[in-house]
């Protein structure tokens, strides 16, 4: 077959897929379920006098295209980042 002649299949397969839903019938699964990813088990978490010290000393470190990291603070409200 030629590449226009899959085309055309693919095409008319579609359209009698859609007309099976228009009418009503429910439209043939096209991919297996997938199973919900496993959640990692959580570490212990540290004390939260020490993150919050950390986080106000931290930057942000969002890199641009060009390879610029940004200076703001880390978690920072504004919308756009400084880059320096």
């Amino acid at each position: 077959m030629s590449k226009m002649d899959n085309l055309r299949a693919m095409r008319e397969a579609k359209y009698a897929a859609a007309q099976k839903q228009a009418a009503g019938a429910k439209p043939a699964a096209t991919r297996a379920p997938v199973a919900p990813p496993v959640a990692a088990p959580k570490q212990a978490a540290e004390p939260a006098a020490d993150a919050t010290e950390a986080d106000t000393d931290e930057l942000c470190g969002h890199r641009n295209m060009s390879g610029r990291t940004c200076t703001r603070e880390r978690g920072h409200a504004a919308k756009s980042h400084r880059y320096s």
